[in-house]
């Protein structure tokens, strides 16, 4: 009898859905016993479901191949089959929104990768090494929602793990302003190149929505809990463009930052050396051990060498150096579908487990 949590995931056949299968293989806390997805999916098994359009590098797993995909809005019959779900569903944000809300009244706990709850005020948005204190508010969403376990929390954007965590090591610095330019991989439309030929040899300088995620939602994760509602930050103000690239997996930042307070080069590097969080003190399973490194070679981090540090859900930081303008500016690289998607709330589950929050039904 097997001890682990009884996970479900819904739009599991998606790359987010499909990378959320690759990392939990052979998880020690969890196992995925329900695969749920469209109407046009259900009743097939996973294997058939998916059929050429697994995009991850490794094989799909064996454990997942033969389960028949569940539909993902019967709601009562998907929940009575698991412990908790990740969600990576493939909707309108309403919808998104109506269908998470429906699993955590069944006393469900959500974990979502999605963007529509984001800026809910009682929705935990969380990167555990920056602030596991956020998921205190689960207990007045709970209120609201009327559950005793079921609840919703999500984690942010891929598109801020390069930067948002550096910039978190260095509160002590305050820094005020901050400029940002991301490149941004084709995985995070949820492509390869076979599906895009057109990004081969090619930028386009646009990706719908994210400069203004890029620019608020790490404010969220340096908020305040009060009044039963996340308030966010107000500070450092962030201005961002964000650049789609021809990367399979990998987001890139360039980023600009003026500090209140002086600072040198050698402390900026030990504070993000020994920067670490809840994940890396409890050794929680998919946490990185040292989860932001800096690079000395001033042509790193390099996407193809780098972005699988510490399984993809480390962040790797080079090229410290003033600035002209600026005080000092800095590159960052992260995956943008492990840490930055299916990792992250991996990781965030494993912190509400540890926490609590997620128990077996």
């Amino acid at each position: 009898m097997s001890q682990k949590l009884r996970v479900g995931i819904l739009g599991a056949t998606g790359m987010v859905g499909q990378r959320f299968i690759s990392l939990l293989e052979n998880h020690p806390w969890f196992e995925v016993v329900v695969v749920a997805a469209s109407p046009r999916s259900a009743g097939k098994t996973y294997e058939d479901a998916v059929g050429g359009r697994w995009k991850m590098m490794t094989p799909m797993p064996e454990a997942v191949k033969k389960l028949v995909v569940m539909n993902v809005n019967e709601v009562e019959k998907v929940a009575a089959e698991v412990d908790f779900v990740f969600s990576a569903v493939d909707m309108s944000k309403e919808e998104i929104k109506a269908i998470e809300e429906a699993y955590a009244k069944t006393e469900t706990p959500v974990v979502s990768n999605n963007s529509a709850h984001r800026w809910t005020p009682d929705v935990p948005m969380v990167v555990p090494e920056i602030n596991p204190e956020h998921f205190d508010v689960i207990e007045f969403q709970k209120k609201r929602l009327g559950t005793k376990r079921g609840f919703i929390a999500v984690k942010p954007n891929c598109s801020i793990q390069s930067y948002a965590p550096v910039l978190t090591a260095w509160k002590e610095f305050e820094p005020y302003e901050v400029v940002a330019t991301t490149y941004q991989a084709i995985s995070g439309a949820g492509k390869t190149f076979k599906d895009w030929p057109e990004m081969v040899e090619n930028i386009i300088p646009y990706i719908g929505g994210e400069e203004e995620k890029s620019e608020k939602e790490p404010l969220r994760l340096w908020g305040k809990l009060e009044d039963g509602v996340i308030k966010p930050a107000t500070e450092p103000k962030i201005t961002c463009q964000c650049i789609r690239v021809p990367v399979l997996n990998g987001h890139t930042a360039a980023v600009f930052v003026k500090f209140r307070k002086k600072v040198t080069k050698e402390q900026l590097i030990e504070k993000l050396e020994s920067f670490k969080g809840i994940p890396q003190e409890l050794e929680l399973p998919s946490a990185p051990k040292q989860f932001i490194r800096y690079m000395q070679e001033d042509n790193r981090p390099q996407v193809q060498l780098d972005v699988d540090y510490e399984n993809g859900m480390g962040i790797s930081i080079g090229r410290i150096r003033e600035d002209s303008v600026y005080d000092f500016k800095f590159v960052g690289l992260s995956h943008n579908t492990v840490r930055g998607a299916a990792g992250g709330a991996v990781l965030c589950a494993e912190t509400l487990k540890a926490k609590g929050y997620i128990q077996a039904k």
